[in-house]
């Protein structure tokens, strides 16, 4: 587990040198979604996922079942019809989640294009994520980062003008659609 590194000093002529424990193949992922619905205040869902790899053997990502699995209980959480802005990870492109979003209605997937993550929200948080709470911190185990982790992440949800703020950072805007046609009196 190494530190992300904010910013350090040190004496002049003297290197800086942050100590790290030692590497394990504990993996630690967290997929996140940043919800907004005109008139109503911003959310933040997320899951992490410990994962515990051996060598050559098991998962350490997230699978697009994973994936589907999170904006189901988001749209039971939300219960509203929900608009996927993705990137191109290779889960968000797997066949199973396109067929899964084309049998339900309440689920559209917009795919963004390529090498642009300065529109994608969620970007936003891992930015505050890593220039807060998980800044130079060399974590002394795997539940260490995962209770910093789900601080951090709390205490975004906890700020609405925080999730906002990272949909301004991509200069997007809301627009809202009626979803039944108006009939002209």
């Amino acid at each position: 587990m190494t530190p992300s590194r904010a910013r350090t000093w040190s004496r002049r002529g003297c290197t800086p040198v942050v100590r790290v424990r030692g590497r394990s193949w504990r993996r630690i992922s967290i997929a996140a979604m940043c919800c907004y619905r005109p008139g109503d205040v911003s959310r933040l869902i997320y899951r992490p996922r410990r994962h515990r790899k051996h060598r050559g053997k098991g998962r350490n990502s997230f699978a697009w079942s994973d994936y589907r699995d999170l904006v189901v209980r988001a749209h039971i959480q939300l219960n509203a019809p929900i608009v996927l802005i993705w990137d191109n990870l290779n889960t968000h492109l797997a066949a199973g989640m396109r067929q899964y979003a084309d049998t339900h209605d309440w689920l559209t997937i917009v795919q963004l294009p390529s090498y642009t993550p300065d529109l994608n929200p969620v970007e936003g948080i891992w930015s505050l994520l890593r220039r807060g709470p998980l800044a130079n911190v060399a974590f002394t185990d795997d539940d260490h980062l995962e209770r910093t982790l789900r601080r951090g992440l709390r205490h975004i949800q906890h700020r609405p003008d925080l999730i906002d703020g990272c949909l301004n950072g991509t200069r997007l805007t809301l627009t809202h659609q009626p979803t039944t046609p108006r009939r002209d009196q």
